[in-house]
């Protein structure tokens, strides 16, 4: 049976069609909710099995960093622990708290200049659902506008699982036992790397599901390329290799030989890439790169468990500021995340650029 996204389209379902949003209630234009510091707003709150089809928003919050400290979550039937965790701006696709244009089958960051974020993802739920959001800042939040689109339904099949995503971010040092950065063997010899053990984790999920997707954000402060890194997805407790092992970063990203432009495609791309129609500098690969895979023609299937994660450099060599959001569907219960990063681990770290390493190099030749 096929799956694509039009597959079934013209099937007639057993179904109503809903919306929650924030439309002013009075009937004026003030179709907007505030969000205190500090505090949870519920979005949206559905007691009937159902299906939610699609998501749209955008805000106005003088935090520079909103991005990051506007905090989503869902929990589908019952569940006390949340099934997607995630700051908004990477939930919908935009790594460091900034704004950019994006647009991918799922998830999309529209004009203006990326203001509006948007989630076709279908996120069904058995028996009740809850979605809300943390204004996890000391400013309020003046105007958030919504849309949330679901379905009410009979019933969900048995064998429908619930949507999740979860936020992951680590700042990785070599593991490659000297200690030092390396790569295309400039600095010596590779080190070989039989192993997943220092990786970094896009997720590690336990119950029966499908692995769909994931963003990645790579910040590096060197000019030397990031990607030789294997993926690597070790299903139901199998031992390394597993039995879907990637041969570098932008092969899994189906990219190749190193890429540094912008690349959009509806399942695969790079949305950022350094000095590339933003205000990172053009040095080698120093800034900032967001890719993005997704597995709609070619899930990942567990039964019991699954381990996804990717080298920071072959043999995990580089020390890298990393930060992603994996998607997928699996049945409940799910196991609970590890605690959120606080607000301050959060923080994105500024970005090292061409000047910043002039400056090093006058101070190595002692001319600072």
């Amino acid at each position: 049976m096929s799956q694509g996204p039009l597959a079934n389209i013209a099937k007639l379902v057993d179904a109503t069609t809903h919306r929650i949003s924030s439309y002013d209630r009075s009937g004026g234009n003030g179709d907007n909710i505030p969000i205190p510091a500090g505090t949870t707003v519920t979005l949206a709150e559905m007691d009937h099995p159902g299906i939610v089809t699609h998501i749209w928003c955008t805000f106005h919050h003088d935090d520079p960093d909103s991005r990051r400290n506007l905090i989503l979550r869902m929990y589908w039937d019952d569940q006390e622990h949340p099934s997607v965790e995630a700051p908004i701006g990477e939930f919908f696709g935009q790594g460091w708290g900034t704004r950019y244009v994006y647009q991918t089958l799922p998830l999309a960051a529209t004009p203006v200049e990326g203001r509006s974020l948007v989630s076709y993802f279908p996120m069904p739920f058995h028996k009740n659902a809850r979605i809300t959001l943390e204004n996890d800042s000391d400013i309020d939040v003046k105007h958030f506008y919504y849309y949330i689109d679901y379905e009410k339904h009979p019933s969900i099949p048995d064998d429908v699982a619930c949507f999740h995503a979860w936020y992951h971010q680590e700042s990785t040092q070599p593991e490659d036992g000297t200690g030092k950065e390396n790569e295309w063997e400039v600095f010596g010899k590779f080190q070989n790397n039989p192993s997943d053990a220092n990786n970094y984790v896009f997720c590690e999920l336990e119950g029966r599901g499908h692995f769909v997707g994931v963003n990645y954000f790579i910040q590096s402060d060197t000019p030397i390329w990031y990607g030789e890194g294997d993926d690597m997805f070790l299903v139901d407790g199998e031992p390394w290799p597993g039995s879907a092992h990637g041969t570098g970063t932008e092969d899994y990203f189906n990219q190749s030989w190193c890429p540094d432009e912008v690349f959009i495609h509806p399942y695969f791309g790079t949305a950022r890439a350094p000095g590339k129609g933003n205000d990172s500098p053009r040095y080698g690969w120093l800034g900032r790169t967001h890719v993005y895979r997704f597995h709609f023609e070619d899930p990942i299937r567990f039964k019991k468990s699954l381990r996804a994660s990717i080298e920071h450099g072959h043999a995990n060599c580089l020390a890298l500021d990393l930060c992603s959001v994996a998607y997928w569907y699996q049945t409940l219960p799910s196991k609970p995340f590890p605690p959120l990063p606080t607000r301050e681990e959060r923080k994105p770290k500024p970005e090292f650029g061409a000047v910043d390493m002039h400056r090093l190099r006058c101070k190595a030749r002692g001319t600072d």
